[in-house]
């Protein structure tokens, strides 16, 4: 994969490196033959894939706080990135409910500081901002959101990530217009799936402890739709916005990433495929919570926009990413060999 990649050679800084999609994100680069430095907390869960996913020794790992812009910064100077990718957050809906101060610190502050750095750093050519679906203003008419669409999400975490899409909106207008300033977009993906994902209140995630323990699944909101996606369809299209604006400014812009529009499913339908899948008698029920916090009943993204400006559509059905997702977990559960795992997924995603 190095021979001929644009990405071999290439320093590449990824903030939340030690997240789910980080994790995925670094291998894939690494594999490229990038040279990658990492800025983000601990790994936020345990167990965690950033601990499986053999990146320790092959890039360099830094803990820090998108918060702490004068650490930040410092990273910038010694890793002198010439691509750079933002994913650190606070991701979960339901923590912003518990903790909106930390969330808007993170979410909106931490995008400032990132931008800065950006801004402050020479050598730059190219920077993605991954926000998410939710960013969109959701009267819940069930319409699929296009870029255009008004951005207000409704609780502290899609909120604090219309907020860092404004952010963004605002250092591309005021200072990355010229042809030397560095090429800066935003992707706004819907919910991803896969092997590797161990937060709270997530679905997959949920179903994953549910069947390793034994016991039954529970879904709170098996009704709520969401375009659910394999965690390896956006990062291609964060790698292929990266590059192609590195090429080429035109390419810069405000991208959704989701799947075909009949992979939008609801929890239920998820978590059926999910038992179905697994098989050895995974069964799940529907456990509404009384004076839950408010989450969006419908999200669905109109990806016409990719579709056009590169070409895409996605490369894996919703029943090829759940399989993956449980093949993954299957090998985990018996010790197997993580990374390879990954590489096989990785190189099977790749010759879809």
């Amino acid at each position: 994969m190095k021979e001929g990649s644009f990405w071999n050679g290439k320093r590449v800084l990824v903030t939340g490196h030690t997240g789910f999609k980080g994790s995925w994100l670094c291998r894939i680069l690494i594999g490229a033959g990038a040279e990658v430095t990492g800025y983000s907390l601990e790994p936020p869960t345990q167990p965690n894939l950033y601990s499986m996913a053999g990146l320790e020794g092959r890039m360099e790992s830094v803990t820090g706080d998108v918060r702490d812009m004068a650490h930040l910064a410092e990273v910038f100077r010694k890793a002198r990135p010439e691509a750079v990718f933002h994913l650190a957050a606070q991701p979960i809906v339901r923590e912003s409910y518990r903790d909106p101060r930390y969330t808007y610190e993170t979410n909106v502050m931490g995008t400032v500081h990132v931008m800065e750095c950006i801004r402050q750093t020479p050598g730059v050519i190219t920077a993605v901002n991954v926000t998410t679906d939710k960013v969109y203003l959701n009267n819940e008419d069930g319409r699929d959101f296009r870029e255009e669409d008004p951005l207000d999400g409704f609780d502290p975490y899609s909120n604090s990530k219309s907020c860092s899409e404004l952010v963004t909106h605002s250092y591309i207008r005021c200072f990355f217009q010229k042809a030397d300033t560095p090429a800066v977009s935003t992707a706004r993906a819907g919910n991803v799936i896969g092997g590797g994902d161990f937060a709270r209140d997530r679905l997959i995630p949920d179903c994953v402890r549910a069947v390793a323990a034994g016991e039954r699944i529970t879904v709170r909101n098996p009704g709520s739709v969401r375009p659910f996606q394999h965690v390896l369809e956006p990062l291609a299209v964060y790698m292929t916005v990266a590059e192609r604006q590195a090429k080429d400014r035109k390419y810069a812009g405000f991208y959704n990433v989701g799947p075909e529009k009949d992979d939008c499913l609801t929890a239920g339908e998820l978590t059926e495929l999910f038992c179905r899948k697994w098989g050895s008698g995974a069964v799940w029920t529907s456990r509404p919570e009384e004076n839950a916090p408010h989450e969006a009943g419908c999200l669905r993204l109109d990806t016409g926009k990719i579709r056009e400006v590169f070409g895409w559509k996605p490369r894996w059905r919703i029943g090829r990413a759940v399989e993956e997702t449980v093949n993954w977990t299957r090998v985990w559960l018996n010790g197997g060999d993580i990374p390879a795992e990954m590489d096989r997924e990785i190189k099977a995603f790749l010759e879809a």
